[in-house]
């Protein structure tokens, strides 16, 4: 009952819950190894049971049954291991007979896998009668976290996803380093403008104390003076003018190259990415970090920073010139900064985590947009413009909440730092007052501090608004180095070898590859010949295409090795190796611009005469020169006003132009018609010929003419031979094409396919 109760409550209450009933059932000396939980039975429904290792035995529970069942170790038992398409599976069996099986979740594959090497190690020291040796613990290579067989660091994760720190504008630094002599000259600049304009305040005194005070008491006013104190006056405020421009000029310029730098990197690095990394992005989030975080931190870089230098000079200038003139008065004045520093201090960090969040709502509302506008189409064919603007509405109102959360903080804070001010300039008026009643200070010093205090305070209130501004940055300059921090999965070799004539000669040698916890190639041997046409067959899922995308190195293999001529392509610069490949993809993408445009693509130097020809062997010549501009004509963005067949023979004739050594064709011929296709099939037929070529297509007929042909099931290759071969052994090939034939028999003479419908026990 406890168990069953666990079962319902949860995956990790059954698990608290199995170690609480096996444990009262081991044998003295008897310890638990490794558990697994079972969360699929065999018809692949979700049910609840578990797998133990002990030192001795195998234990297993399943909900439906009783009682346990228990294998005691002896020679030739054997638990094997198995995943694919999302579902795991462990089988018992000994030399004669399969014992038992069961099936699991992927998401309980990395469990799995150490319940295997726990049983091996058991049942390998219970045979030799050897202490079981402990496994290595795998740990993290940056950290050195225990990995707990996941293949990402949780504690890395972590530091990953931390809130931003104001720190993270100091990284800044790395491009800002080539212009420092024009920042030198910039904050050099700033310091004699700023000090320009300390010194019309500092003229007010004499011409307070020594003209107009004079003047009301019945003294001439000397003309001289106020001709060279209003000189003086002018004098100062032109050069503050005119120093001002030039820093702002410098530093703005220096800024916005700072920003088109960062922008320029982060793309690059984007660009040298592997796939993996875009498959878990939506493109919203990377258009939003790449645009408007980076216009965010230029206007920072080229307006905050500028501000709060001229400020912290201003204050600091102040602060020395009122102490210079009356100390006791200075100290009232400073009297609201501790408040200040304070407040700053309370809602700096809330400002920060709370701008975050509104950048990363802003990014989910870039990505409806990215969604929905190029997938307008698709929008209206099933009329889900209200469930789309329902989507936008949603994102819009989770953004005006976040950004008031914030707007509430900052609406409290700015309006309190300007009370603390006002009251500051109440109180040194009100003791500067009392101060020129003791005869300890004139009216023209009082004059003097309170136009310095003026300043002082002022400058005092926009430092404070440059909180909100510096948080902000520091979100997105957080956001953008989270994708500069982000290491390739395929990353460049540091001394690479150099291929001087590439022949074409692939080489897969025990190849296997992982999606996560997921296996999608394992134990992949095969040798592809310098000119070879390839023809890849198999069900949906087998892994062709992810065989296509390992020679392509968009992904690297987890275990084994591809070597082209030799030479392991992990060893190979990855733009080098990718120059002597043409990939033709199951969806055809253009880009926006002109049929010559796209087809030059992969070679933006050819000349008009080798683009013809290209599309002249893509069979698309014919159908360009239909168009109102012909070869100038413009494409929409990823190819709209063009046919599926249109597009996909464009990109065709744009990987045939580079002359690639090797050929991908994954799926080529999918988006034409027949008769398009035949005349594609007879061009590719004399293209092939001294170019090693990889087809993967579902029309088996499109591929009679391989020189041999794959044929992969669950990962794996089950067969290789040509087509007469193949179908002379009637093994897995036979059967695809069998099938196939039948489905083509029934769509010519229009009977129905007969439908099998799958049902479950209960249904």
């Amino acid at each position: 009952m406890r168990y069953k109760q666990a079962c319902e409550s949860g995956m990790t209450r059954a698990e608290e819950s199995w170690i609480q009933v096996v444990a009262p059932l081991l044998a003295s000396g008897e310890s638990i190894q490794a558990g697994l939980s079972i969360d699929l039975d065999a018809d692949l429904r979700f049910t609840c049971g578990w797998l133990v290792v002990t030192n001795r035995r195998l234990l297993a529970k399943s909900a439906n049954a009783e009682g346990l069942r228990e294998w005691v170790f002896r020679p030739g038992l054997q638990l094997s291991h198995h995943d694919h398409a999302g579902v795991g599976s462990l089988g018992l069996q000994d030399e004669s007979t399969r014992l038992d099986g069961w099936r699991f979740t992927i998401g309980q594959n990395p469990a799995a896998l150490r319940l295997v090497d726990a049983f091996e190690r058991q049942l390998e020291s219970h045979l030799s009668g050897r202490p079981a040796e402990q496994p290595e613990e795998e740990v993290c290579p940056r950290c050195g976290a225990p990995l707990d067989g996941e293949e990402e660091c949780t504690v890395c994760a972590r530091e990953i996803h931390a809130p931003p720190s104001t720190r993270t504008l100091l990284r800044l630094g790395r491009f800002a380093r080539p212009y420092r002599w024009q920042l030198f000259w910039g904050f050099a600049l700033t310091l004699v403008s700023t000090a320009a304009a300390m010194v019309p305040p500092y003229l007010t005194m004499p011409l307070m104390d020594d003209v107009l005070i004079p003047y009301q008491n019945g003294r001439p006013i000397d003309a001289d003076v106020v001709v060279l104190l209003l000189a003086g006056l002018f004098g100062a405020a032109l050069v503050a003018w005119g120093l001002g421009w030039a820093r702002t000029y410098i530093l703005s310029l220096v800024a916005e190259h700072i920003g088109s730098d960062l922008r320029t990197v982060t793309f690059e690095h984007l660009m040298g990415l592997s796939l993996e990394y875009y498959g878990g992005k939506r493109t919203g989030d990377l258009m939003a970090r790449i645009g408007s975080e980076s216009d965010r931190i230029c206007q920072f870089l080229s307006v905050q920073v500028l501000d709060f230098a001229t400020d912290m000079l201003m204050i600091t200038m102040t602060a020395v010139i009122l102490f210079s003139i009356s100390p006791w008065l200075a100290l009232v004045t400073l009297l609201p900064l501790p408040f200040i520093a304070w407040m700053i201090q309370l809602v700096r960090d809330r400002l920060r985590n709370g701008f975050e969040k509104a950048d990363r709502i802003w990014s989910e509302i870039s990505n409806v947009l990215a969604d929905t506008i190029p997938g307008v189409r698709v929008v209206k064919a099933f009329a889900q413009e209200s469930r789309e603007t329902q989507r936008f509405r949603a994102a819009n109102a989770i953004n005006l909440a976040v950004n008031d959360r914030v707007n509430r903080i900052w609406s409290l804070f700015s309006p309190t730092v300007t009370l603390l001010t006002e009251v500051g300039l109440l109180v040194v008026w009100a003791f500067g007052i009392w101060q020129v009643s003791q005869d300890q200070i004139t009216v023209g010093v009082l004059t003097a501090f309170l136009a310095y205090i003026s300043r002082f305070y002022t400058r005092l209130d926009s430092m404070s608004r440059i909180v909100s501004t510096t948080q902000r940055a520091a979100a997105g300059a957080k956001r953008l180095f989270d994708i500069l921090d982000h290491v390739s999965s395929v990353p460049e070799p540091a001394n690479p070898v150099r291929l001087p004539e590439v022949k074409g000669r692939i080489e897969l040698r025990d190849v296997a590859f992982r999606y996560g916890n997921r296996s999608v190639l394992r134990g992949v041997d095969l040798v592809i010949e310098p000119g070879e046409m390839i023809g890849l067959v198999g069900h949906s899922g087998s892994g062709k295409t992810t065989l296509v995308n390992l020679i392509c190195r968009f992904y690297d293999v987890t275990e084994g090795a591809i070597r082209l001529d030799g030479a392991d392509i992990r060893q190979l610069a990855v733009a080098d190796y990718r120059r002597n490949i043409g990939l033709v993809l199951q969806e055809p993408f253009l880009f926006f611009g002109t049929i010559a445009d796209n087809i030059a693509y992969g070679k933006p130097d050819a000349t008009r005469s080798e683009i013809i020809a290209a599309a002249r062997a893509a069979h698309a010549h014919e159908f360009i020169l239909r168009l109102p501009q012909g070869y100038d004509s413009l494409v929409g963005e990823r190819g709209q006003g063009l046919s599926g067949g249109e597009r996909q023979r464009i990109s065709i004739a744009r990987a045939l132009l580079i002359d690639p050594r090797i050929l991908m064709l994954d799926e080529a011929t999918s988006s034409v018609d027949t008769e398009t296709e035949k005349e594609i099939q007879k061009a590719l037929d004399n293209l092939v010929r001294g170019r090693t070529t990889i087809a993967i297509a579902h029309r088996l007929s499109t591929l009679r003419k391989a020189d041999r042909l794959v044929v992969m099931d669950r990962g794996r290759i089950v067969e290789v031979g040509n087509h007469d071969e193949l179908m002379a052994s009637e093994g897995a090939y036979y059967r695809l094409y069998q099938a196939q034939a039948r489905n083509v028999d029934a769509e010519e003479t229009g009977a129905e396919v007969p439908r099998v419908e799958h049902k479950t026990k209960g249904q």
